[in-house]
């Protein structure tokens, strides 16, 4: 935790230097890339650093769940020692608790401190053409109450492994198996907009489409009929132009659209998450109380 404090410390001041020089002042969200002045080259912030503490955020349930979860029960099972322990007057349910409380508190600061980091790391340049949009894999996944929850979950399915398998090297195994599923998963489910539909812009005509600006574009676009009816937009292939008015009227289409979210979205996606790692952290926390009188 030290060491990505002081790496986010340092890599933040020179990336407030750099913002302080007046080499970015004339940029903004749109356009989308913003270049040096009569050079064509793209100016961007170095956060190579900062990406990499969302990738790390991101695999964080499942170092939790291979590393924490798994050995917790799996360990004294394996090896037999949960015998004396039970024998001591300590009841299952006692001895999960201390354990996985234990485990859980630490795993919500350590996830907590390192979304926090990276919130702060990134507050500079956020959804600027030079810095990190919101709808990056490294600052969606990687930010926010979602990284808690997903740790917490991590926690959760190395724990529930490590009591069914009872020997911890499988455990850890699966646990790494199921989190990089679920992660994945998740990311699907952002990209196909499963869990939080895009909002649809429009302009009248051939008039220019509202500017997408810092929006996660959904790659849909097309041409609306009088009717209402969408249809692709190939049928009228032209930029913005007397040409595009021409074959609008011709095929009766009297608005554009394209699908987008904003960033405000970013929010709803991070609430979306939460609530379902959430969720499935409590089932699986759950399952492991009632299987622990069972197999114990």
């Amino acid at each position: 935790m030290t060491a990505v404090a002081v790496i986010a410390a340092h890599d933040r001041s020179g990336l407030l230097d750099d913002l302080n020089s007046g080499l970015y002042d004339r940029c903004s969200p749109d356009p989308l890339y913003c270049t040096l002045s009569g050079t064509g080259v793209r100016l961007l912030l170095d956060s190579e650093a900062l990406k990499y503490l969302g990738m790390l955020n991101i695999g964080l349930p499942a170092i939790v769940g291979m590393l924490w979860g798994a050995p917790l029960l799996g360990r004294d099972l394996e090896q037999g020692t949960h015998r004396t322990v039970l024998t001591q007057g300590v009841s299952r349910g006692q001895w999960l608790a201390s354990r996985l409380g234990l485990a859980a508190g630490t795993t919500l600061v350590l996830s907590g401190f390192l979304a926090g980091v990276f919130a702060w790391w990134w507050q500079p340049a956020a959804n600027q053409s030079y810095g990190v949009f919101w709808y990056e894999t490294a600052a969606l996944n990687g930010s926010g109450p979602r990284v808690v929850a997903a740790a917490l979950f991590g926690l959760a399915v190395g724990t529930l492994l490590g009591l069914l398998v009872r020997r911890v090297l499988p455990a850890m195994t699966l646990a790494l198996l199921v989190n990089g599923a679920v992660i994945l998963a998740l990311e699907a489910a952002h990209r196909v907009r499963f869990l939080v539909p895009p909002h649809t812009y429009t302009s009248a005509g051939s008039s220019p489409k509202p500017a997408m600006g810092d929006k996660w574009s959904a790659g849909h676009y097309g041409l609306i009929t009088a009717s209402g009816r969408r249809e692709d937009v190939t049928n009228c292939p032209y930029p913005s132009s007397t040409q595009l008015g021409e074959c609008m009227d011709s095929h009766g289409y009297v608005a554009r659209f394209y699908e987008a979210n904003p960033a405000g979205d970013y929010w709803t996606f991070q609430w979306t998450d939460t609530l379902v790692l959430g969720v499935l952290t409590i089932i699986l926390t759950t399952a492991t109380t009632l299987l622990l009188r069972r197999r114990v």
